[in-house]
């Protein structure tokens, strides 16, 4: 049985560098119906994309290609499924096939983000999920 690692750049924040919503405008999907963008939830998870930025400048790689390699890791009956919006992005995602992860920057990622550091629910209805 396999997993489909759905949005594994949370929703564009492990895309952005540095680390921002600032691109969001008003009505953007993400703050009307993500609790996890919204208010002190936002800047918490700020803060969490904040640090994989600098464990992947560490690493020589952008963001979203260290949570890609980091979800990739996780076992070969895994798989993201990234969005993008550009072929760029397409090809910066495909790179961290190559992006090798030792056993520090590991044990870094699963410091700074233990399993439930981020903050607030997925969805504004969480009825549906976990059903």
């Amino acid at each position: 049985m396999g997993f489909v690692a759905y949005s594994p750049l949370g929703r564009g924040l492990l895309a952005a560098k540095p680390a921002s919503l600032d691109h969001l405008t008003e009505g953007d999907f993400r703050t009307d119906r993500y609790p996890r963008f919204m208010g002190e939830n936002r800047e918490h998870n700020l803060k969490l994309a904040e640090r994989v930025r600098e464990l992947a400048e560490a690493k020589g790689a952008t963001p979203a290609q260290l949570a890609l390699a980091w979800v990739l890791h996780q076992g070969q009956d895994i798989v993201p499924i990234p969005g993008t919006k550009r072929r760029r992005y397409l090809e910066e995602n495909v790179a961290a096939l190559e992006l090798e992860l030792d056993p520090e920057t590991l044990q870094a990622l699963d410091e700074a983000l233990p399993v439930g550091a981020a903050q607030g629910d997925r969805y504004s209805d969480m009825s549906r999920v976990n059903l």
